[in-house]
C-alpha cells in the first residue's frame, strides 16, 4: 500500500502533472523544465526527486547534463499503470496543453546563453 500512496501523492501536486506531461513529449534537463514551467531551479529540482522516488521518472547524465525521461514503470505496477493512462488524460487540459506546446521552443542552449 505505501508504494501506491507515494505514487498517488506523487501526482497530487499540478506542477509534477505538468512535468510528467512534458517528459511524454522528449526528454529534458532541469533548466529546460524549469523554464517550461517559470518555476526555481530548486522548486523543479523536488518535485523531481519525489516524482523519481514515486518511479515515475528517471534520469541518466550525459557528461554535465543530467536528462529526465519518463520511466518504463518497472519499478512499479502502480507507476506503470498511472504512466500508461496519464498519456490519454488531460491533453486538452488549457494549463497542460499551453506549456507543454511551449516545451517545443525550449532549447538548453539558448537558455545557457542568456545566463
Amino acid at each position: 500500500m505505501k508504494e501506491f500512496i507515494r505514487v498517488m501523492k506523487a501526482v497530487s501536486d499540478p506542477t509534477r502533472v505538468k512535468i510528467l506531461k512534458i517528459l511524454e513529449r522528449r526528454m529534458m534537463c532541469v533548466c529546460e523544465l524549469q523554464t517550461a514551467l517559470g518555476a526555481a531551479q530548486s522548486t523543479t529540482s523536488k518535485h523531481l526527486k519525489i516524482l523519481e522516488d514515486a518511479g515515475l521518472v528517471a534520469y541518466h547524465k550525459d557528461g554535465l547534463w543530467v536528462n529526465y525521461t519518463l520511466t518504463d514503470g518497472r519499478q512499479s505496477p502502480f507507476a506503470a499503470s498511472l504512466l500508461g493512462n496519464l498519456r490519454h488524460w488531460l491533453n486538452e487540459e488549457p494549463e497542460i496543453s499551453d506549456v507543454v506546446e511551449k516545451t517545443a521552443f525550449i532549447d538548453r542552449f539558448e537558455i545557457l546563453n542568456k545566463n
